[in-house]
């Protein structure tokens, strides 16, 4: 499955007619032994063959992926190739029928695509992305049968369960530090798509998470240099460097995710022309001792540190001269400081200055996470910008870009829930307005 990016364009050459393996007509496999979801669909081919014949070529993109026209071919046999593939797509929407009946993923949220083996595969966007996410299922598995008239497809979902070490165990049971807040995230989020045993091997593995994080904390300092840039490996880097092409600078969006500090240290750190060019904007820590010794960490490593409360100038200055500016964007805002937007299907409050900014400054917004992949490797990870948003009222564009940047984290958030900051109050009442006279 990848990340749901929308495959190249390209010549469509004729090609086999039917390109998708299938079983015989009538013969339905078995599901795989841990398939948790079965979703069936079935399509005519002669409906798919008047859908081609009435619709113009540059209008097919509503339904199938410029990939998926590429690998249907021109023969005698594409109808049925694409039957099958519209077939596909409506059994994987029937994966999630919650989503679908809320209108955050529809059919055309999946594509269907072959391995190297010719084997179909299912391609999602964030969208479904982030919603088997949600639901914990690690991808579909496809199964397509046709005879001459109709094509089926059957989707089987394949869960996936949070594996947290002993060692998490051991920390869960002793170091009960906000143990219900966690709980109570963690319910808000996948209370409704998975049962409490899931639920709870989250929250313990989100407490290994902790102890290693700590761990990494103290001893990180002390690691040869060497070492240090061993540790960690940037993805999509060609995503950053097209959206800082454009000259306005560079707004990243994230979160507290994994052990950002080694992530972003170690992986910038192969990258010379980075140093001086990224700015963090954060709030004080507590102690006063801790926030001290991470700013000048920060600042030992290259990265420049703008305060949260009374930085805009700042900002904008860094922005001008096309430098990148990195805004944690997870954590509770007061009235006073955000918007309340949806976080998960509910409300929360969130910071419309990250939205204030790009909006009068153009700058491109750019989710970027990181996650540790094993002990003492690191994944640092920019996404492709979130889309601006174009709105008359500026309060409505503020809320519509506000949105659009969490849901840009609930898909970071679910690929590894377990390295996320749970403990932190996100969801906290929203104070009324206070009426005047």
């Amino acid at each position: 499955m990848t990340d749901g990016a929308a495959p190249a364009a390209g010549v469509m050459p004729a090609g086999p007619a039917d390109d998708l393996p299938a079983a015989p007509a009538g013969e339905l496999p078995a599901a795989p032994a841990d398939a948790v979801r079965c979703g069936v669909d079935t399509v005519e081919i002669a409906r798919i063959e008047r859908l081609l014949a009435e619709t113009p070529a540059e209008h097919l993109g509503q339904w199938f992926s410029a990939q998926e026209l590429h690998d249907a071919g021109v023969g005698p046999g594409r109808a049925a190739s694409l039957a099958a593939r519209f077939a596909a797509k409506e059994a994987c929407a029937k994966l999630l029928p919650r989503e679908v009946a809320l209108g955050l993923v529809g059919p055309t949220d999946f594509g269907v695509v072959r391995d190297g083996y010719g084997a179909p595969q299912v391609e999602a966007s964030i969208a479904a992305q982030t919603a088997l996410g949600r639901n914990r299922l690690r991808g579909i598995q496809l199964s397509l049968t046709h005879d001459r008239h109709q094509a089926t497809a059957m989707a089987f979902a394949l869960p996936q369960h949070a594996q947290p070490s002993r060692a998490a165990h051991w920390l869960y049971r002793l170091l009960p530090f906000r143990r219900g807040v966690v709980l109570d995230n963690l319910r808000r989020v996948y209370g409704d798509t998975v049962d409490e045993a899931e639920i709870e091997r989250l929250a313990i593995g989100h407490y290994g998470h902790l102890g290693r994080l700590a761990w990494e904390f103290l001893s990180y300092p002390w690691l040869p240099r060497a070492r240090k840039l061993a540790m960690a490996r940037v993805e999509n880097l060609d995503l950053l460097l097209a959206a800082h092409a454009q000259g306005k600078g560079v707004l990243i969006l994230t979160g507290h995710f994994g052990n950002f500090e080694i992530a972003t240290v170690a992986g910038l750190a192969q990258f010379p022309q980075a140093h001086g060019r990224f700015h963090f904007v954060r709030r004080p820590i507590r102690p006063e001792w801790l926030d001290r010794l991470v700013t000048r960490r920060f600042r030992a490593a290259g990265f420049g540190v703008l305060p949260k409360r009374g930085g805009l100038d700042a900002i904008l200055d860094r922005l001008a001269a096309g430098d990148l500016i990195v805004f944690p964007f997870d954590q509770h805002a007061q009235r006073k400081d955000g918007v309340q937007v949806e976080f998960f299907g509910h409300p929360a409050g969130t910071f419309r200055s990250l939205a204030v900014i790009a909006l009068a400054t153009g700058a491109p917004v750019v989710p970027a996470s990181c996650w540790r992949e094993a002990p003492g490797r690191h994944v640092l990870r920019f996404e492709a910008p979130v889309p601006p948003v174009d709105d008359a009222d500026p309060d409505e564009a503020i809320r519509l870009a506000t949105r659009a940047y969490n849901r840009a984290l609930e898909h970071l958030i679910v690929r590894r829930p377990e390295q996320w900051w749970w403990t932190h109050r996100r969801w906290k009442p929203w104070p009324q307005r206070q009426r005047r006279g």
